[in-house]
């Protein structure tokens, strides 16, 4: 029997380059290597780049969608993406895939957008009856005042990138003085930003996949973070957060949020593994935000919440595969 052929997308041209790169590694040592054959390929600056073990870098065809290696050329079975941020989950590679006619482990291009887009996800999130915390949105050139943006959304609030991940630009800000700046950070990663209301909370999220056609809810995990908030470097960085897998939670409260989980997965029509973040304030659940291209490494949540659930890696994260070739 041959193998699957599977190119494994890493890198990005966002701020979680790194967190890709270390997703992309764990993925590959995971992978059955009797059963897939992995290419890990590098986009980045508009170069797709695979580098072959004798140290040889082959750029990607995008035009036949293969890598020549020596006199041989390799098609793809499926794409595997491992791309936190752009291109690999605001949709555009997920487009180009189609295009290609690969199959791939993600969310389609409209949900991958949709999701991307933390205004609109939001917007649709509470129309579906969840609770959403009190959000602005700025655009790039629009004018806006610190004063009357404190008074809407009250103090403390969060000032973050409408469509980023991994907290990168993110602030938390605690006077109306703190704004400017906080809004400038947020404008060096996107052309949007968001004022947020702060709600006073837990931090929890919760895993979710697709195996033989149902639905995986994973076990609640309570993020405690050392710093002001879940920011980039407590995310990051061992010893600045605590991540506890089960949440220690009531029963009760831990199948609402699973329950609110799957019913978000469905409603946004994700496919392949997401992660849903969420805050529990005064035992009521606050969606926050969706990855649905969520970290794989070693330190990250998803997979300790796999582990939890009494998942083996190797299993896991063949079934996104497989569960991509029967999409197709």
């Amino acid at each position: 029997m041959s193998k699957i052929n599977v190119v494994l997308f890493m890198g990005g041209d966002s701020g979680e380059y790194d967190v890709s790169i270390g997703s992309a590694s764990q993925v590959k040592n995971y992978l059955d290597a009797e059963k897939y054959s992995v290419f890990p390929v590098l986009i980045r600056n508009g170069k797709w780049i695979y580098t072959h073990e004798n140290g040889t870098q082959i750029p990607f065809d995008r035009n036949s969608h293969s890598l020549i290696i020596g006199n041989k050329e390799v098609k793809f079975d499926c794409a595997f993406i491992a791309i936190h941020g752009t291109p690999g989950e605001d949709g555009k590679l997920q487009g180009y895939l189609d295009m290609a006619g690969i199959p791939y482990t993600t969310c389609d291009v409209t949900t991958s957008a949709l999701t991307f887009n933390k205004y609109f996800c939001n917007d649709l999130a509470k129309q579906y009856g969840i609770k959403v915390a009190g959000t602005i949105i700025l655009r790039r050139g629009g004018n806006w005042n610190a004063e009357e943006l404190a008074n809407e959304v009250g103090l403390p609030c969060f000032i973050k990138p409408n469509k980023s991940g991994s907290s990168v630009g993110v602030s938390k800000v605690y006077d109306i003085e703190g704004i400017p700046a906080a809004i400038e950070k947020a404008f060096a990663e996107d052309d949007e930003v968001l004022v947020q209301q702060f709600i006073q909370g837990r931090e929890m999220a919760c895993g979710v996949f697709t195996l033989n056609d149902k639905v995986q809810v994973l076990p609640v995990t309570e993020i405690i973070s050392k710093n002001d908030f879940f920011d980039y470097q407590a995310k990051y960085t061992d010893g600045l957060a605590s991540e506890i897998t089960p949440a220690p939670i009531s029963k009760e409260l831990s199948s609402e949020c699973m329950f609110i989980t799957e019913y978000l997965y469905l409603k946004f029509n994700c496919k392949g593994v997401v992660r849903f973040d969420f805050f529990l304030s005064d035992n009521e659940w606050w969606f926050l935000e969706v990855n649905t291209v969520p970290g794989f490494s070693s330190g990250s949540i998803i997979p300790k919440q796999v582990k939890a659930a009494g998942f083996e890696l190797k299993d896991f994260f063949g079934s996104l595969i497989d569960e991509a070739l029967k999409r197709r």
